[in-house]
């Protein structure tokens, strides 16, 4: 698989260290990521977790997950779509985004993703629409 080593050094990156974003699994069609929280975590009300900061644990983790089983041929084209929707306030030490294939088309694979909190609150769910190319 020629994306396989995509992600091998997906924490060592400047923009996930400063969110405090790591890549804790993957497998065919799913990506976890876990972002921990601390000081410098980007907040909104309440000192909750920003809400773009959760839209772009969406966006992050969908990618993984469409690398994970690459259709021979594709190469990837990036995001074309993207929705989010709030749930609850995302508070506690860490939170995961679990992103799940649900549909791999030829052009575009359909993302689902939940963000969900250390107690195992559903704090938002989104939507990925990534577009793929063949050369």
């Amino acid at each position: 698989m020629q994306y396989e080593n995509t992600f091998k050094n997906f924490d060592d990156n400047p923009f996930h260290k400063y969110l405090g974003l790591s890549l804790v699994e993957t497998r065919k069609d799913y990506a976890r990521l876990r972002l921990t929280i601390n000081e410098t975590t980007p907040t909104g009300i309440g000192g909750s977790v920003n809400g773009g900061v959760l839209s772009t644990m969406v966006d992050m983790a969908a990618v993984p997950a469409v690398f994970a089983s690459m259709r021979e041929g594709s190469e990837p084209a990036g995001t074309a779509d993207l929705q989010i929707t709030y749930l609850r306030q995302a508070h506690g030490a860490w939170v995961d985004a679990e992103a799940t294939v649900i549909k791999r088309g030829r052009q575009l694979c359909t993302v689902h993703v939940d963000i969900i909190n250390a107690e195992g609150d559903l704090c938002a769910t989104g939507r990925v629409l990534y577009a793929l190319r063949t050369p």
